[in-house]
């Protein structure tokens, strides 16, 4: 899976539940929460103020470390 900013961020813990650690460290605690499992990283981010360029990379190299 490529994760990009668009990604539903309930796709991505779908795919691999051990992402929930990146959007934890950024203060996301909401992830059991329908509205937020739907939500894109992009507006995820927007609502918590954090980068979501930043997370879409660290969740693309953990991803990428796990094929390795």
């Amino acid at each position: 899976m490529e994760v990009t900013r668009d990604s539903i961020v309930g796709d991505v813990l779908d795919f691999d539940s051990e992402t929930a650690q990146f959007f934890f460290e950024i203060g996301m605690h909401c992830l059991g929460c329908p509205a937020s499992r739907g939500e894109s990283i992009e507006m995820a981010c927007a609502v918590h103020g954090q980068d979501a360029d930043a997370l879409v990379d660290k969740i693309n190299e953990f991803l990428a470390s796990k094929k390795a």
